[in-house]
């Protein structure tokens, strides 16, 4: 069904202060529209919904909260002028300590297939909803704290968030946003001295983030599978009305919502997003129903890990026993949960109109999938034998167990002028590299005959594979440091790491460590689902 995708000084955020990467600006004051914490433009689009579907309630506070991290990248997307971190008022609104002028929070109900089995109820249990924030482009943001207190659907849990998984979080998001795919986004971290228990005893901490919505597949799977249909339309139509308006009316004005439409949109943007997952070499962990977007922005980052030492069949969930997320199983699950959704949506659509849509999945995924990697390899036009061309490459990258960060990377100085060293410098990333050899010999004569030259060296070309070919990713290991920093109540290492993942195509001189394979060290790191 589905083509397989395998086979130095640093920013130190506190209360009242920032301090700059080298070369970098603090964006105080910069944006026309800015807008202080009590002037954001709240709107009640999910306060909006019927009782049934949420649960009005408040943050329960932290104890000795402190701003640990800052993304003045995401400020501008709801128009807050960055300056406003500096102000001591900007942890309490976080923090629940003080009401924001406008918010109306609330936690969502919803449910879902975890590991393939139903659960009817779960929920927000750990995150509230502050509002939805539109910004001067009329773009609307819900701003959600992830680690804010217990809700009804925390199950008896603490509905706590630690510092670790908050970390991870809010790194991967900004990372997957520079690397050009669709996430959500984090606006800061905020840390406590409230301890929590998880594996040991930890200390929480909530993170702020941000997307059109958090409503999930298992937002329509909780009402339908309950047998309370007319919810079913009463969410799409929400849905529909407030994030889509383009299938708002079907025939003109006064028809019925294009339902139809609606969820082909869904099926594409899920399958575009997963296949910027597998170009990129990112594996989720937990694609349970209820951690995948109606929007088709990736959500919930847990157990996630990049793919390092080539492995098509890398599970990064220490929980994942079975290996049903494992990395290149991510296309055939996406498409499942994806029919998932789609028996949901019965209330609204025949069963056939339902299919027709889902066949949508895979030239979506497959045109966007061959269109990432023909840009990693700096090739302009397609041609039949292009996948045929990526799956060779895999296959010897999982024999050598090659680093896929760095072999694309130094893929790109082969049409540099780089010469033989650069040559070199790829092929001895491969144990077979006779076999290597004739792979890069097709590859050659591939590039030649997509650009008509004759000549392989093109610096133009080689530019544009180092815009696509990341030198920094978020590896596990760099996000443990940042992590055991933090837990000492040094945040220093967050600012460095965010600051490079925003700008993982650049050069970076000073920070080549970052960028080197991972020290011997960072196999032992396991990730679970309450990481």
């Amino acid at each position: 069904m589905v083509p397989a995708p395998v086979a130095g000084a640093g920013r130190r955020i506190g209360m009242s202060t920032i301090i700059a990467e080298p070369g970098e600006t603090t964006f105080a004051g910069d944006t026309a529209a800015a807008r202080t914490l009590e002037t954001l433009a709240f709107e009640p689009i999910q306060s909006s919904l019927p009782a049934p579907f949420q649960t009005r309630l408040a943050v329960t506070p932290l104890v000795g909260a402190h701003l640990a991290s800052f993304d003045a990248d995401a400020a501008r997307l709801i128009d807050l002028d960055p300056a406003q971190v500096q102000r001591p008022e900007f942890v309490a609104y976080l923090n629940g300590e003080r009401p924001w002028p406008g918010a109306e929070p609330s936690a969502m109900v919803y449910a879902g297939h975890q590991f393939g089995v139903y659960v009817p109820q779960l929920g927000d249990g750990r995150a509230i909803s502050f509002g939805q924030v539109r910004n001067a482009r009329g773009e609307l943001w819900d701003l959600q704290s992830k680690g804010a207190g217990p809700t009804p659907y925390s199950r008896f849990a603490d509905g706590r968030a630690v510092l670790r998984s908050t970390i991870r979080e809010y790194l991967c998001s900004a990372a997957m946003h520079a690397l050009g795919g669709p996430t959500t986004r984090a606006l800061a971290i905020v840390a406590s001295s409230e301890p929590v228990v998880r594996e040991s005893v930890e200390t929480g901490a909530l993170v702020l983030r941000m997307a059109p919505s958090h409503i999930r597949f298992g937002s329509f799977e909780f009402f339908f599978h309950r047998g309370q249909h007319e919810l079913v339309r009463t969410l799409a139509d929400h849905v529909i009305a407030h994030h889509c308006p383009a299938f708002a009316r079907r025939g003109g004005e006064g028809g019925q919502p294009d339902y139809a439409e609606w969820f082909g949109d869904i099926v594409e943007r899920t399958a575009r997003m997963i296949a910027h997952w597998q170009a990129v070499g990112f594996a989720h962990g937990v694609m349970n129903t209820d951690n995948m977007s109606i929007h088709g922005i990736t959500l919930d980052y847990g157990p996630f890990g990049f793919l390092e030492a080539f492995d098509a069949g890398l599970i990064c969930n220490h929980s994942d026993e079975g290996g049903r997320y494992a990395f290149d199983n991510q296309p055939g699950i996406g498409y499942w949960n994806l029919a998932c959704l789609a028996q949901a949506l019965t209330p609204l659509l025949e069963v056939d109109t339902l299919k027709a849509m889902l066949a949508r999945y895979e030239p979506a995924y497959s045109g966007r999938f061959l269109a990432l990697m023909r840009a990693k390899l700096g090739l302009t036009a397609a041609r039949d034998d292009d996948l045929d061309l990526v799956r060779e490459l895999f296959a010897q990258m999982q024999h050598s167990r090659a680093d896929y960060t760095i072999v694309f990377r130094r893929l790109c100085d082969l049409g540099a002028s780089g010469g033989p060293r650069a040559s070199a410098q790829v092929r001895d990333l491969f144990l077979d590299r006779e076999r290597f050899e004739r792979w890069g010999a097709r590859y050659r004569a591939r590039v030649l005959e997509d650009s008509g030259s004759e000549t392989f060296d093109d610096p133009a070309r080689a530019a544009r594979m180092r815009g696509v070919n990341p030198k920094f990713i978020l590896r596990n290991y760099l996000a443990q440091t940042a992590i055991e920093a933090a837990q000492r109540g040094d945040y220093a290492e967050i600012g460095r790491l965010l600051h490079l993942l925003q700008h993982p195509f650049d050069e970076h001189p000073a920070h080549e460590s970052y960028a080197a394979l991972p020290p011997d060290w960072a196999t032992g790191i396991a990730v679970s689902c309450s990481s």
